[in-house]
């Protein structure tokens, strides 16, 4: 790894055409993410820095990550600035966005409320900038499935030890068939796909950023907003994210990038889609930690757990799945070290 960091220090003051002796001389680590990227920040003698970045070519898309930042820096989208990239060994070179996330700056409802409307902006912005099929792949029923399958291989046969039978397998299937269908009936449009206070930034002017947006697609309107108001790492009452959705939706109606949907077919719609993303979630975080070793992903697990039951108690197509997962796998998720109750 100490290669790879001196290369990656001489690579970005190549980039720059800076002396050794205009910068630091060394990169100091910002952070590493859920995938293989690693995150590294440049000061500059000159004042300011620049973020350097590792993602193994052979275990990130980075072509992918080019193209959508491209997409979004040239529709006016607040991402950061892609300066230099090496694509045969990984690297990149970015405009540094800071350290301040969105994350813990959200002390109260108050203040949430106030960075959720900014984000619902930028987040208007970001949908309403036109894809076309060879620029973005759609979130379709293939990719929306893949995903939900990660809930009983890695979370319940994986990192609860249940074996499902042939009717639990059909009872899964039946309820990622509705929540797929639900979510194609929806206003395809640019989505994120991983619209979070983790993943937003507070900039030195006030204004929000956007960072980890490299697996961005064609999909659902309501994909990102749940992923803001139903954070997989924090949560509000359930009336404040109700209100939230409301603003939101007069905000996209407004916008043009949604029809006159009344209020109870979106927050069904929300709920729907909120609900294919926490049963993806279960999975995600149960492959973090038994393929990948990134077990810090075990500690979210409840509020994800207490997201998808709650929506899905709320509607009588899911009553067999909530059935099942409160009688056959809540038994053996109170038992678990990670778990700590649920509460929203």
């Amino acid at each position: 790894m100490d290669q790879i960091l001196s290369e990656l220090h001489s690579w970005c003051l190549q980039q720059l055409a800076l002396p050794a002796s205009d910068a630091a001389s060394a990169l100091e680590v910002v952070s590493g993410d859920a995938s293989f990227r690693h995150y590294y920040r440049l000061p500059l003698n000159a004042g300011g820095s620049v973020i350097a970045v590792h993602a193994p070519p052979e275990k990130e898309d980075n072509l992918a990550f080019s193209m959508v930042q491209d997409l979004l820096h040239r529709h006016g989208a607040r991402v950061p600035e892609l300066l230099a990239w090496d694509q045969e060994r990984g690297f990149l070179l970015q405009e540094d966005f800071g350290d301040q996330l969105l994350g813990p700056l959200l002390v109260n409802s108050a203040a949430a409320d106030h960075y959720y409307r900014q984000a619902f902006r930028n987040l208007l912005t970001l949908q309403a900038i036109p894809v076309t099929a060879h620029e973005l792949p759609h979130y379709d029923g293939a990719r929306l499935q893949t995903e939900m399958a990660l809930f009983p291989e890695w979370f319940v046969e994986g990192l609860l030890g249940y074996k499902l039978n042939v009717d639990e397998q059909t009872m899964l299937t039946n309820v990622f068939d509705l929540l797929i269908e639900r979510a194609l009936q929806q206003a395809q449009v640019l989505v994120h796909r991983d619209f979070h206070s983790r993943n937003l930034m507070v900039l030195a002017d006030e204004r929000l950023g956007m960072i980890d947006f490299q697996d961005a697609v064609q999909g659902p309107i309501t994909y990102d907003l749940v992923s803001l108001v139903r954070d997989c790492y924090i949560s509000w009452s359930p009336e404040q994210v109700d209100d939230w959705i409301g603003v939101y939706r007069q905000m996209a109606m407004r916008a043009g990038l949604l029809s006159n949907i009344s209020e109870a077919d979106f927050l069904q719609d929300v709920d729907w889609m909120g609900m294919q993303r926490h049963i993806k979630v279960l999975g995600i975080f149960a492959r973090l930690h038994l393929r990948d070793g990134k077990s810090n992903y075990l500690s979210d697990l409840p509020l994800v757990i207490a997201y998808t039951l709650s929506v899905a108690s709320q509607y009588p197509e899911f009553e067999p799945f909530c059935g099942w997962f409160e009688e056959k796998l809540m038994p053996i998720i109170v038992g678990q070290s990670w778990y700590t109750g649920l509460d929203l």
